[in-house]
């Protein structure tokens, strides 16, 4: 083993040039991994503070009882509470103060007439609490509310909306009100919680606004005396407390914020980062693999000597290995310094694109610490292994020889195993889209599809070389053709080293075409649903927003250029022990304005106890027109409902449909989603949308939108997704750039004695550079092709296993131009890492390097 240690020290010393990129692409992959674990901590700890601050001085809520979720929801509705219940709990023992807490959407219009917030984080208005304790927000400025009218906004909201204490704007809760800012909040001495807008108004105008009823909250916030712990005060709560009513303790109302946005955001959003970290060092393995084989393949000579001088083989592949460990070591301890900068890049990334965060430093786990340390070293170890193995083969004879030929590319047992993986491949694949509807099915045969490119790489390497390089021969003549050939010289080489761009390219049309496919998939839906003229909405993603006033449909409907307008509010009931979404509307009107597909039964009398339901549903439920269905709602109540149609598309109409006057004794803030119009034969479009955007203007002046506009803000958040998919996977692409740099880097030094050859018969500097890049840029169009036909298979993969398991038909597309500018990036960065290794191979000396070994 001493003698394994010295002669990888020698090598290391001697040799360090040959592992920068080794380095590099080890260095890259345990910072992003580092940085993602670190910011998932940092979110969590984020979080935790900032629940815990909100419900500081609050030792126990009292609530609802039950909750109905809907499907893809994380937080259900609850019952409210009767307000005046305070007044009965501050009289319990141990109870210092009881105050309730009516909470609902808000959303402020900033003094420029845009609404502030509603892209992600809430924007929530409520009772200004009176007590200290009770109320996590402070008075920083101004005055707590104390007129109709007047509100208190977190100092954060203000400054986003350039609203200042005396100004009157408008409170979207959805119906428009119009408030005085008299007080400006902080929120544990920040200028809000997070990104979150929060408008406090006085008792009498919160339960006026954001209740169905007088005299309702959404909870009770209760104050224990001190030596009354929070178990303590919640069981004397629950003594006095009516049925359908239940307590919990601060701690636990805290606990259960922290853990909803932990299950569902946070656990999605660290899977999200951790596949692209995945991807990075798939791609920083090939690169590594590919680095070390070269390194191994140039010291034949000296490995052999070696082993004629006496090393044994286990000798020879130790010492490999440990240089390989070293390098492993060395780069992944440097890469977890480099992931708390990335940390810090990503908290200032995602808020500029959306996806604001709570504040508070970074915080570094020791799991954050060894994991990616760990993982950066058995990716190098494992990449080494086979290069190692091989070195340790290494016959003494071999010093006699002068080098290896590569015949990986006439390989018949590789090309029978990866066309048989091929078939496979694409064999599962099919099962999981056409047959099976399985995205795990699906995901197999992707997989195996990426493996069978593997296989075959150095098998099609030397045909896809001959074919993308063809061209070249005509173009740049002998310094074409002598790309061409260095090329196709190791086919092994050549397809490993396009490998790593190939499963960047691969993922960025993946990603692309499935974007293109959800864009196609929402214009498909609007266009064939949505049968209006214009829609009236507030885009918005996430919890954010506030909706649109239940009144606003009426009103525009009573317009002399309108025919129809329908609002498409929204419920939720419990049907068969399920949650499920209830559209709540006029179904008349609804069925004029959406195409809902072949209609069992009638829409025209549902009344308030009559239900409609699509047939997927209905099939579920096993119900049919004339049957009768259970809901339960959030309420407490449960009532029978006949079902009195049922119709073939959901899609923008939803699943469930009742009317407003069954939905009335059971709702709580209501508010639409969607107002579609349409107008009367004869009205022109502009003169039509100019009357609906007066209307709208007296109702916090939503968005009114063509048909097509709709579409294209519906699906306005996947462009912001893709944006963010193309950063975070440019950290690939370099790796992948990294590797093609590298390795020709280290064909530059294999091939010295030729090209100080080339030169010595006539050959210029500049046409050698040339000779490199091009060669450079033929490695980078072999990943790029493989690449884009990959994802684009992949892409369509993915939709069809989606359209499977989901209720709405997905439509397939293939976005040409997008598709085209990644095929010219990926040949870019074959131009750019092609520059350093052409400026070297141009400096070389000719007769030093006619006489280098």
């Amino acid at each position: 083993m001493n003698a394994s240690v010295r002669l990888s020290a020698a090598s290391l010393r001697t040799h360090k040039r040959r592992f920068a990129g080794t380095f590099l692409a080890v260095f890259l992959g345990v910072a992003f991994l580092a940085g993602t674990l670190v910011m998932g901590d940092t979110l969590r700890a984020g979080f935790d503070t900032m629940f815990g601050d909100a419900a500081r001085g609050t030792d126990a809520v009292v609530r609802g009882a039950g909750a109905v979720t809907a499907p893809g929801e994380g937080q259900g509705v609850r019952r409210p509470v009767d307000a005046h219940l305070a007044d009965a709990l501050a009289a319990v023992p141990g109870v210092a103060a009881a105050e309730p807490d009516i909470q609902g959407a808000g959303q402020l219009v900033g003094a420029d007439g845009e609404p502030v917030g509603g892209q992600g984080p809430p924007t929530v208005a409520g009772n200004w609490i009176a007590d200290p304790e009770l109320n996590p927000y402070r008075l920083a400025e101004g005055r707590a509310p104390l007129e109709p009218g007047e509100v208190v906004v977190n100092r954060g909201a203000a400054k986003k909306g350039g609203l200042h204490i005396g100004d009157t704007t408008t409170l979207r809760t959805p119906d428009p009100v119009r408030v005085t800012v008299v007080g400006l909040a902080t929120f544990g001495g920040e200028d809000g919680m997070a990104q979150v807008t929060y408008t406090g108004m006085t008792r009498a105008d919160a339960e006026k606004y954001l209740t169905a009823r007088p005299g309702e909250a959404a909870s009770i916030l209760v104050r224990a005396e001190p030596g009354v712990g929070q178990r303590q005060l919640v069981s004397r709560l629950t003594r006095a407390l009516p049925a359908g009513v239940e307590a919990i303790t601060g701690q636990e109302s805290a606990q259960e914020n922290t853990d909803l946005v932990s299950s569902r955001f946070l656990t999605l959003f660290t899977t999200f980062l951790l596949v692209f970290s995945g991807v990075a060092l798939l791609v920083a393995t090939f690169s590594i693999h590919n680095t070390l084989a070269i390194v191994t393949a140039q010291r034949t000579r000296e490995n052999a000597l070696l082993r004629a001088l006496g090393a044994t083989r286990r000798q020879i592949t130790a010492a490999t290995l440990l240089e390989a460990g070293a390098v492993a070591v060395t780069a992944s301890a440097a890469g977890l310094a480099g992931g708390i900068g990335v940390a810090a890049g990503l908290r200032a990334l995602f808020p500029a694109i959306g996806f604001p965060f709570p504040d508070g430093d970074l915080v570094i786990g020791a799991v954050s610490l060894a994991l990616p340390l760990a993982v950066g070293v058995l990716v190098c170890l494992g990449s080494a292994l086979l290069p190692a193995v091989r070195a340790g083969r290494t016959a003494p004879l071999a010093a006699l020889r002068e080098t290896a030929v590569d015949r990986s590319g006439a390989s018949r047992t590789r090309a029978v195993a990866g066309a048989g993986l091929a078939v496979i491949a694409v064999a599962v694949t099919l099962t999981g889209v056409l047959a099976a509807r399985s995205l795990w099915a699906a995901g197999a045969g992707a997989v195996l599809a990426l493996v069978s490119f593997v296989v075959l790489g150095p098998v099609l390497a030397g045909a896809a070389v001959r074919a993308l390089g063809g061209p070249l021969g005509r173009l740049r003549g002998v310094t074409g053709s002598l790309a061409r050939r260095n090329a196709l010289r190791s086919p092994r080489r050549t397809a490993a080293t396009a490998t790593a761009l190939m499963i960047g390219v691969a993922v960025v049309s993946l990603f692309t075409v499935f974007a293109a496919s959800l864009k196609a998939t929402m214009d498909q839906t609007v266009s064939r649903s949505f049968a209006g003229d214009v829609a009236v909405s507030t885009p918005s993603f996430g919890a954010g927003g506030s909706g649109l006033s239940p009144r606003l449909a009426a009103a525009i409907g009573r317009l002399p250029e309108v025919d129809t307008a329908v609002g498409l509010g929204r419920g939720v009931a419990e049907v068969d022990g399920k949650g499920r979404a209830l559209t709540v509307t006029d179904p008349v009107a609804l069925e004029r304005t959406f195409d809902l597909g072949d209609i069992d039964g009638s829409l025209r009398h549902l009344g308030a106890d009559g239900i409609a339901l699509t047939r997927k549903e209905a099939e579920r439920q096993r119900l049919t027109t004339g049957d009768t269905a259970r809901l339960a709602f959030a309420d407490g109540r449960t009532e029978t409902f006949t079902v009195r149609a049922v119709y073939g598309r959901s899609e923008l109409a939803g699943d469930y449909v009742i009317t407003r006057a069954a939905w009335a004794p059971h709702r709580t803030q209501d508010a639409d989603r969607l107002v579609a119009v349409t107008f009367r034969d004869g009205v022109r479009a502009d003169a039509g949308r100019a009357a609906v955007r007066k209307v709208a203007a007296r109702y916090g002046n939503p968005e009114v939108q063509t048909r097509a506009e709709y579409a294209r803000s519906s699906a306005g958040g996947i462009d912001m997704m893709l944006t963010l998919v193309y950063a975070l996977l440019a950290l690939a692409v370099l790796i992948a750039l990294l590797g093609i740099a590298n390795t020709l880097t280290l064909a530059v030094h294999e091939r010295t004695r030729e090209l100080g050859l080339l030169r010595a018969v006539g050959q210029t500097r500049p046409q050698l550079r040339a000779m490199v890049r091009w060669e450079s840029v033929l490695v980078a169009a072999l990943g790029t092709v493989n690449g884009l036909a990959l994802g684009t298979f992949l892409g369509w993969t993915l939709v069809e296993a989606s359209d499977g398991a989901s209720d709405s038909a997905f439509a397939f597309a293939v976005p040409p131009v997008r598709l085209l500018t990644v095929a010219l990036v990926g040949l870019a960065a074959g131009v750019l890492a092609g520059l350093r290794p052409a400026r070297r191979a141009a400096r070389l000396d000719v007769l030093r390097a006619i006489a280098a070994e």
